[in-house]
């Protein structure tokens, strides 16, 4: 199996729409190899276009993604759950599937205003902070990550 041996990590937000489909292909992009990623919503929607659009622009595709509900991971198992937003993170106090819960809060990029520029360059911001904190986090750092080998 191609995903056996790897760490099982996943990312939730509310709508599953765009922080936690931007940590999942962030963390699969980078980390792919050491890391089996899924991401959910408590209440999913629909991804976002714009978080597409600045993923597209580091070279990241997740256009195919699509927003997922909590219940579809019902009796799987995860290491790590993952929540990136406030609302997620009490809406998931507990995961029946899940090893440790780590939470990390950004802010949402989708209640940015303004113009069309505008809006993206807020979706650049908070993907920028994703990424930054998963390099930092997910490289190794993390003693329960350090051991791993890949």
């Amino acid at each position: 199996m191609p995903n056996e041996g790897k760490i099982k990590v996943l990312f939730v937000c509310t709508h599953n729409s765009a922080r936690s489909q931007m940590a999942e292909g962030i963390l699969r992009n980078l980390y792919g190899n050491r890391f089996d990623v899924s991401s959910a919503g408590a209440e999913p929607s629909r991804l976002n276009p714009h978080a597409v659009r600045v993923m597209d622009e580091i070279g990241i595709d997740i256009s195919r993604c699509t927003s997922k509900n909590l219940d579809t991971y019902a009796g799987m198992h995860f290491d790590y759950v993952v929540t990136v937003c406030g609302l997620a993170n009490e809406a998931c106090p507990v995961f029946t599937g899940g090893g440790k819960k780590l939470h990390k809060g950004f802010p949402d990029p989708a209640g940015f205003g303004g113009n069309d520029e505008e809006i993206t360059a807020g979706f650049r911001t908070v993907r920028d902070e994703i990424k930054c904190w998963i390099e930092s986090e997910f490289c190794g750092n993390w003693p329960h990550f350090s051991n791993y080998s890949s």
